[in-house]
């Protein structure tokens, strides 16, 4: 199918969605079911593993890539809301849980209309993916991805595209229009999530260049991170900035999402070794060596620096742990992790202070310092730890770490670069839609987005 015949289902599609066309969708089903018949099917007869063998349904790895998906769903639905909800003040708690929950609907969507062809299936360059997947056209009940099903890998690479842009909520909350987030997540993940995740895990130039991202250092967190700091840079600091912000409005909260986090944080990881296998087994050991580590290193220097260890700084040394895990958590044993996890929370938590007081940049929940840093610190640091096996590492094949770290630097600063620029460009292309601007106004800020924007209060006193 050509592109242009793509093109006119997109329109079909953002047709349906705006006018709820019964004709339209009947029309489109038919399309699909015509093209679908027209098309090879791959069964489990046909498909043949690395080995020349025929590749058959294996129900345990079915099952544990089902449970991963459901994992890290459950990472953003609740456990992202929930962290990012009780860190606010409780006046825009509600727009932060809706934030969190449209862009999970949004990204969903875009994966199914266009983010997985683009993403994950082969294209004619190393940029991006081909098109022959949109809206999953080629996706039948047969297909297997390896020895399970494609639709299930789908959906488990859905997971993530959902939680990226969702991770950086955390740099625009209190003062942001509803619209604006959802026409930045929605074209932030066509500019910068599709682009790098195709290059990373869809056979582009970082893949072929051999880098090591196993989970999503590069992919997830530094590309969210860049972009949430160029945001929080663009769209200004909120009011009371840096001297008189309030504290988090609910610290337990807050710590209820973060441990979702951490369970999720086993679908995220351990899931990405795609077989219920040994990979799996040490994935899921390393990210909880990792997370706990980074807890207790977070609490002792605030404990030290503050007098006393708070709830708040524990929990976010946690997702700390997890994040600079990410990347080598199939690459790492548990010495590894545990030089990762220290690592992580010293690393994030003055990396806190230097974008907040050095900068001056208010990333109000510390995404770029503890997503973005942590993400690219795990990814540099698995050229030497998962190389070393005297310290834990599992002895990956390499030529040597030097040359690793090279490529593992070169993935890292490309992601970056994209998310920055993407994000500047987004940003100023959308704000002239929106009245000249993507914040709201002052009195809206000052009344709490929660009834400004949504008309609701999370919490009513009788």
């Amino acid at each position: 199918m050509n592109i242009v015949s793509h093109l006119r289902k997109l329109l079909s599609f953002f047709i349906l969605l705006s006018m709820g066309s019964f004709g339209f969708a009947q029309e489109l089903d038919q399309n699909q079911s015509s093209f679908a018949e027209s098309e090879l099917i791959v069964t489990n007869e046909t498909i043949e593993n690395d080995s020349g063998e025929e590749a058959t349904l294996d129900s345990g790895n079915t099952a544990w890539m089902i449970t991963a998906t459901a994992l890290v769903l459950f990472m953003t639905l609740p456990g992202l809301a929930l962290f990012y909800g009780g860190l606010v003040q409780s006046k825009n708690v509600l727009s932060v849980l809706m934030q969190c929950f449209a862009i999970a609907c949004l990204a969903s969507l875009l994966w199914v209309v266009c983010g997985y062809s683009l993403s994950l299936t082969p294209g004619e360059n190393e940029w991006i993916g081909g098109t022959s997947a949109f809206f999953l056209e080629t996706l039948s009940v047969e297909n297997l991805n390896g020895d399970f099903p494609e639709s299930v890998w789908v959906i488990f690479q859905m997971t993530f595209a959902i939680i990226t842009p969702g991770l950086i909520v955390g740099a625009f909350v209190e003062r942001i229009k509803f619209s604006a987030v959802l026409l930045f997540s929605g074209l932030w993940l066509l500019a910068v999530y599709f682009p790098v995740c195709y290059w990373v895990w869809g056979g582009g130039w970082l893949a072929e260049k051999g880098v090591i991202d196993f989970a999503g250092g590069i992919v997830v967190h530094a590309t969210a991170g860049a972009s949430a700091l160029t945001l929080a840079w663009m769209l200004g600091r909120r009011q009371g900035f840096p001297r008189s912000l309030r504290p988090p409005h609910n610290p337990g909260m807050v710590m209820i999402g973060a441990s979702m986090l951490w369970v999720g944080w086993f679908g995220f990881n351990a899931g990405s070794a795609a077989a219920a296998n040994e990979s799996a087994g040490m994935a899921m050991l390393v990210t909880h060596i990792s997370a706990a580590t980074a807890s207790l290193v977070w609490m002792f220097i605030e404990w030290k620096k503050t007098g006393k260890p708070g709830l708040v700084g524990i929990v976010t040394g946690t997702i700390a742990g997890l994040a600079t895990i990410t990347p080598a958590s199939g690459s790492v044993g548990p010495m590894g992790a545990i030089i990762i996890g220290a690592s992580a929370g010293l690393v994030c938590y003055f990396a806190c202070g230097f974008v907040k007081e050095k900068l001056g940049v208010d990333d109000s929940l510390d995404v770029a310092a503890v997503h973005g840093v942590g993400g690219i610190l795990g990814t540099l640091m698995v050229a030497y730890l998962g190389w070393n096996s005297d310290i834990g590492g599992l002895g990956i094949p390499l030529d040597s770490w030097q040359d690793q770290l090279i490529v593992q630097t070169q993935g890292c600063v490309a992601a970056i670069v994209l998310s920055v620029v993407a994000t500047y460009l987004i940003v100023k292309i959308i704000s002239p839609l929106l009245g000249g601007s993507i914040r709201v106004s002052e009195e809206d800020e000052t009344k709490g987005l929660d009834q400004a924007l949504h008309g609701e209060n999370a919490y009513t006193l009788h």
